[in-house]
């Protein structure tokens, strides 16, 4: 069974792929952990920068678990990439965030283009997440 962690991740890149975008995640491609070990560290440094180089917005969720902010070392580690690099951030975790969640998480957008939006409200209307990336972009939806 899947945890909501994982649901809620899964839920994201589905959105994100119907919406017509290319996903790089790590969770895709190490089987969300089952291949895993199959990487070395040095392989997932630089995949992961390389990927962060190509992408045009960055998209962590930061999954929040009895209100306490469940940190990781690499979404950290990426979201300071993507500021650094100058990549927009729409993010999805607690709004407003949790307690537990760093200042500088709490701080970003003020060093960075960062918008963030909670699993909930993303869960309730998956538009919100692609309309915040097209905002993110300097874009909008047009009509087909």
């Amino acid at each position: 069974m899947a945890t909501p962690i994982r649901e809620c991740l899964s839920r994201t890149i589905d959105q994100s792929r119907q919406a017509g975008a290319t996903v790089l995640s790590a969770h895709v491609a190490e089987r969300f952990g089952a291949d895993t070990a199959s990487f070395t560290p040095e392989e997932v440094s630089v995949r992961d920068y390389a990927w962060m180089c190509e992408c045009d917005v960055f998209v962590p969720v930061l999954p929040v678990l009895d209100g306490t902010l469940l940190r990781t070392d690499g979404t950290h580690i990426e979201l300071g990439w993507a500021s650094a690099l100058g990549r927009p951030i729409v993010g999805i975790t607690d709004q407003p965030f949790a307690e537990s969640a760093s200042h500088l998480l709490k701080g970003l957008a003020q060093v960075a283009v960062a918008t963030f939006f909670s699993a909930e409200e993303i869960a309730a209307d998956p538009t919100l997440l692609v309309d915040g990336v097209l905002a993110a972009l300097g874009r909008t939806r047009t009509a087909v």
